[in-house]
């Protein structure tokens, strides 16, 4: 899938932008630590370097792109509060910096959303309205809280302050653990991803970049084969930080870097999710076992490797547990 690059790539996000981003958030969130297993990398037959977002603040790596949106608002901005969609995580990390930025923070949930993350978003004291979970119905709330309010929308995952933020990640994960030959971590909306391969694009373009992605959310991998956002009608799956639709901005970014995307059954993220669980004594959520199970299902290829997994999230609702 990966194109030859001829010539040097242009993008709206540059190098210093990272490193600024960055600096801007590192009083706001943890450096999560780097974990290893030798029995998942027995069963994984590479060698494994967890990025623990599942220990950063508000429970995954959504803290970093939205401490930076929020933060990165001009004050007069940013005084009217901010507003976005979310299924939780990217919600959490809105109404977490708008608790620290000390403005409102409206946020629209479907109404499917696990119960902890809607509970959290709650305790950092957001403005919570419930919506259809569609994302036409999502971004209709969000137009019309924005009118009513003038706050400023924040996208999940389609704005490069956001991308930018996510960035860090990947930025933190090759300085704490040089030499790595691969980095997948799973894709959504996009914005990690987005994220992660411009870091490796700036910092060690040697790396080769993949995305797990849910069989029934899959439209990533649609848009790398059609070369145009391909859009998933009603995506569906256990993973459900998962299920947005890839972001244009983020496709920009995505389409001439990522090396390849794997596609996971649910039954497959499961298993990945109780390994993980089992072996390293970790609590994640399903959307953040999709790039260990498309590692165990693509084992050839990295076989031998250092392989970077960026664990996104910890957010679990226990009385739904699949296992």
């Amino acid at each position: 899938m990966n194109q030859t690059l001829t010539r040097p790539m242009e993008f709206p996000v540059s190098l210093q932008d990272i490193q600024t981003a960055h600096q801007r958030i590192v009083p706001y969130v943890h450096r999560t630590p780097i974990l290893t297993s030798e029995s998942v990398n027995e069963i994984a037959g590479c060698e494994l370097y967890f990025k623990c977002e599942n220990f950063q603040k508000v429970g995954a790596f959504k803290a970093r792109g939205g401490v930076n949106a929020v933060l990165s608002l001009p004050e007069e901005q940013r005084k009217k509060g901010v507003v976005t969609h979310s299924s939780g995580n990217h919600a959490q990390a809105i109404a977490m910096a708008a608790k620290m930025a000390g403005i409102p923070a409206y946020i629209v949930m479907p109404k499917t959303a696990p119960e902890v993350k809607r509970k959290a978003v709650a305790g950092y004291g957001a403005q919570i309205t419930l919506c259809e979970p569609t994302q036409q119905s999502r971004e209709e709330n969000a137009v019309r809280i924005q009118d009513e309010t003038g706050a400023t929308f924040i996208s999940p995952y389609n704005d490069y302050s956001v991308i930018t933020g996510q960035a860090s990640c990947a930025k933190e994960l090759m300085e704490d653990q040089p030499g790595l030959d691969a980095i997948i971590a799973p894709v959504g909306g996009g914005g990690l991803m987005a994220g992660t391969l411009l870091s490796v694009h700036y910092m060690d373009n040697k790396i080769d970049v993949y995305a797990g992605e849910p069989e029934g959310a899959k439209d990533t991998y649609l848009s790398m084969q059609t070369g145009e956002i391909t859009k998933v009608d009603h995506p569906n799956s256990i993973a459900d930080g998962l299920l947005a639709s890839m972001g244009e901005k983020n496709f920009g970014i995505i389409k001439p870097l990522i090396k390849d995307v794997f596609l996971v059954t649910d039954q497959e993220i499961i298993e990945a999710m109780r390994l993980i669980w089992e072996r390293m004594k970790i609590i994640i959520e399903p959307s953040c076992a999709v790039p260990m199970a498309a590692l165990l299902k693509n084992k050839e290829v990295f076989a031998g490797r250092k392989v970077g997994m960026i664990l996104t999230g910890g957010n679990v609702d226990l009385a739904k547990l699949p296992f």
